[in-house]
């Protein structure tokens, strides 16, 4: 009888660890469930669109700081014209340096009253030559500047920073920025063109005037066999 209860016993707990184990052998694999990558929010910079995105920077804006998104579209629009009008003092400034260091300069008398010729101005190296200049000549030019920058701001309607305004557009002072109208003979893809470079010009010329102000002072800032003139990199108005 144990024998036989053992056997009973045994042959039950079989079994059940068939019945037991059966689902779990022949349940199907459940597929694998990945996770759903949630989609980047596109971030766009207000500068989007504007021009000077060209094939230096891959045709998109470079702007890693973020400037352009500091403030309203007004804010944008001055930061603009900012940079065309450092764009073009930078690039006369660039070329009156050249023209300062070759000595190219105009016959006759640059001071009557102090007896100073444009000839003794340009045997000087180029940041002298402004400090040779008489105060009386100095604030003229400074005079001249001063007019341009308030007709550019007051005179031109809309206003650069309102709606409809253009930064950097001087053609309502026409007497000064295209007397002989070269711009009315351009078709608008010319004029876009001659625009885009004119930032780019404007941008390597900010880079150059400051690289060949401080090249003396700065041994290697240019690495380029050129004697560049000794002398200060800054000087006083007067």
């Amino acid at each position: 009888r144990r024998a036989r209860g053992v056997k009973t016993i045994i042959a039950q707990e079989m079994s059940l660890s068939l019945l037991s184990s059966a689902p779990v052998g022949f349940a199907a694999p459940l597929p694998a469930v990945r996770p759903v990558a949630q989609p980047r929010p596109l971030t766009m910079s207000a500068a989007d669109g504007m021009e000077g995105a060209a094939h230096e920077t891959g045709f998109t804006t470079w702007d890693p700081l973020g400037l352009a998104d500091l403030g309203s579209p007004a804010t944008l629009a001055f930061f603009r014209h900012a940079e065309l009008k450092h764009c073009r003092v930078a690039m006369a400034a660039f070329t009156g340096w050249l023209v300062a260091v070759s000595g190219v300069h105009f016959p006759g008398l640059c001071s009557f009253s102090e007896g100073i010729s444009f000839e003794d101005i340009s045997q000087l190296t180029p940041m002298e030559q402004w400090g040779a200049v008489p105060a009386l000549g100095k604030a003229q030019i400074l005079l001249a500047i001063g007019i341009i920058e308030h007709q550019s701001e007051w005179k031109i309607k809309p206003h650069y920073m309102a709606a409809g305004g253009k930064p950097g557009d001087l053609k309502g002072l026409k007497s000064f920025w295209d007397p002989i109208g070269l711009t009315s003979k351009m078709d608008a893809k010319k004029l876009e063109r001659q625009r885009l470079s004119e930032i780019k010009n404007g941008r390597l010329a900010m880079i150059g005037i400051v690289s060949v102000l401080i090249a003396n002072n700065m041994p290697g800032a240019i690495p380029l066999p050129i004697a560049f003139p000794a002398g200060p990199s800054l000087v006083l108005p007067f």
